[in-house]
């Protein structure tokens, strides 16, 4: 073979290698895309639970959208899905408990909640979350069999009384309190000793948070924690920005322990 032949060979050799590396860095910018792209799912039915937690967001009408990365979700899934990306995962390395990979988005209508224990609700006073009489009757059902739900990314004052004028309806009668030091909850897997801010991305920047964090809840007859409020604190957004160099890595490991030990208390209470 010539050194012509030996050269055409090469050049050969060379464009199928740069064929190659283009193919495979398209297939990375689809697969990205593909997940990068994703939205909240509509609002419809879901059957049972996937794995022995599967973690649940409440899914109700919302106004507006917001997110980070190019995401414009609605209210009850802001940090939706880079906050399971990360938090699911990190509940299956802190504990033995199987974890779904992705979370389930119920209605209250939906009769499949009362399969799900933990139940997580975001953005309740920013996306105007009206629950009617029904929705209401099936949350206190819920909760008053055992069911445990997390309030997250709600801040100031005004947010605060949107927020306690739903509480007095669902569960009249029943005080809203500062979780005690001593609650099972706060040394359940971590002592969680240091309750250190949580702030969303946007406190780290442009917006200031609105007061001092408030660690709160809802009680049964019984002593057992039902409700889990997080008031001026922003867990979910700590999840989605695990991965953000930018995110301060303290607040983060706090937004972990907080919300594993939401979920071990909710699965043996």
């Amino acid at each position: 073979m010539g050194a012509a032949s030996f050269a055409r060979l090469d050049a050969v050799k060379r464009a199928l290698m740069i064929l190659a590396a283009m193919a495979a860095c398209l297939q990375l910018n689809l697969a990205a895309a593909q997940f990068y792209g994703r939205r909240a799912p509509d609002l419809v039915p879901v059957g049972p639970p996937k794995a022995e937690f599967h973690m649940a967001r409440m899914a109700y009408t919302s106004r507006g959208c917001a997110g980070s990365r190019g995401y414009c979700n609605p209210m009850w899934a802001i940090d939706y899905p880079l906050a399971e990306l990360h938090f699911l995962p990190a509940v299956a390395r802190m504990t033995r408990i199987e974890v779904s990979e992705d979370s389930a988005h119920i209605q209250l209508s939906d009769a499949s909640l009362f399969d799900y224990p933990w139940l997580f609700a975001q953005q309740v006073s920013q996306g105007n979350w009206s629950p009617s009489d029904r929705d209401l009757e099936q949350l206190r059902e819920y909760l008053m069999r055992g069911g445990f739900l997390v309030f997250d990314d709600f801040h100031g004052e005004y947010e605060w009384q949107y927020f306690q004028t739903i509480m007095t309806q669902l569960l009249p009668g029943r005080r809203i309190i500062d979780i005690p030091e001593d609650d099972m909850l706060m040394h359940i897997l971590f002592d969680l000793d240091e309750r250190t801010q949580i702030p969303g991305e946007r406190h780290l920047g442009w917006q200031r948070m609105e007061g001092p964090p408030h660690w709160r809840g809802i009680y049964d007859d019984e002593d057992r924690l039902m409700v889990a409020i997080n008031h001026n604190i922003d867990m979910g957004d700590a999840w989605e920005h695990a991965d953000d160099a930018r995110y301060p890595a303290p607040m983060t490991a706090t937004a972990y322990r907080f919300g594993v030990n939401y979920v071990i208390y909710a699965m043996t209470h």
